[in-house]
């Protein structure tokens, strides 16, 4: 029987999107936590299963590249029988290797299917959105490659730039403000969360 969300619904949903915290600061379990055991990702550097993204991420936090996420709160839709959501959550992606003496700072927007199981919400599907990125020089104004930087959307050229660098290759295009993969992405995750089964 459907059931009307809940304040506690929806704090939970928010507690999960603003739990990155955990993988910026290296608690790896927390940050596995998040999702469901079948939860997949896709973000610049990464696509494939959630825990082997969190794996992914300590070899990551092993080299010179440092990360900050600030998560605002997300906007979140349910379905109507109240076991799936869509939340959409902006978000600052902060990046420095200071080996580089070359940082960034990019705006993207997590685009998440939440799903309640055994009474537990997780995220099952994470995506991104890029809206525009800009080089950071923690030390000093220090050369870039433009022809380089130029293979990427400008929405995220300076974060792939920043990644490519250091060792995190960026390879193929992601969806930025207001591309066909932005609407590709909405337009599938609204159809699950209409779905009867959520298939």
């Amino acid at each position: 029987m459907p059931t009307a969300p809940t304040l506690q619904d929806r704090q939970d949903i928010a507690d999960l999107m603003t739990g990155w915290i955990h993988r910026d600061q290296g608690r790896w379990d927390r940050l596995r936590d998040l999702f469901h055991p079948d939860a997949r990702i896709e973000i610049t550097w990464f696509e494939g299963l959630a825990t082997d993204f969190v794996d992914a991420s300590t070899r990551m936090a092993s080299t010179g590249l440092r990360t900050k996420h600030l998560i605002t709160a997300p906007y979140v839709t349910f379905s109507a029988d109240g076991t799936r959501a869509v939340a959409e959550t902006n978000a600052v992606i902060v990046v420095e290797n200071g080996s580089l003496g070359l940082g960034c700072n990019g705006h993207n927007r997590f685009i998440d299917r939440v799903e309640r199981r055994d009474g537990v919400w997780r995220i099952a599907d994470r995506k991104s959105v890029y809206d525009f990125a800009t080089f950071t020089f923690p030390a000093g104004v220090t050369e870039v490659d433009d022809k380089v930087v130029a293979k990427y959307p400008s929405e995220y050229g300076a974060l792939a730039y920043l990644l490519d660098q250091s060792g995190f290759p960026v390879e193929r295009t992601f969806a930025t403000q207001g591309s066909e993969l932005e609407r590709d992405i909405k337009e599938s995750a609204f159809a699950w969360l209409s779905s009867e089964a959520g298939a």
